[in-house]
């Protein structure tokens, strides 16, 4: 890719990014910036010692996110992400051991946190794909 087309082809790479990450970002900063909240949701989720997870948690967020927002071993950024995600469903969101009415909100956010895992790891994919086509020299098309 080279010229004109490299261009096109980076901003929305960049955009796709960058939309990827929101949520994460977001809640890293929150639990960072508000750390007492952070600290009591971590509680909530019966989590101890609550300081030391927020301090995990927040990290984990915040260092994903820019390892993907960077694309510098995205694959790693994501892996961090996507292993949050699913431990947040086995520990936070127990859709199967609720009752019905819990049960129901926990189970669409483990569907939410699973279509995620599912970005993060097309984005992976896509990374490493365009890496590769970066490094391999076009030929002119007449």
């Amino acid at each position: 890719m080279q010229g004109v087309g490299f261009w096109l082809g980076a901003w929305p790479w960049r955009v796709a990014r960058c939309l990827l990450v929101v949520v994460f970002v977001a809640s890293g900063l929150a639990k960072t910036l508000d750390f007492s909240g952070g600290v009591a949701e971590m509680q909530a989720a019966g989590l101890a010692p609550p300081v030391l997870f927020n301090v995990v948690v927040a990290v984990t967020l915040l260092l994903g996110s820019a390892l993907i927002l960077l694309d510098r071993a995205l694959w790693l950024g994501a892996g961090l992400l996507a292993g949050f995600l699913l431990l947040s469903i086995l520990i936070v969101h127990r859709f199967w051991a609720l009752p019905a009415e819990q049960a129901q909100l926990s189970l669409y956010f483990a569907l939410e946190h699973l279509s995620l895992v599912g970005g993060l790891l097309a984005a992976a994919i896509a990374s490493q794909a365009r890496r590769a086509a970066l490094a391999v020299p076009q030929r002119a098309v007449l």
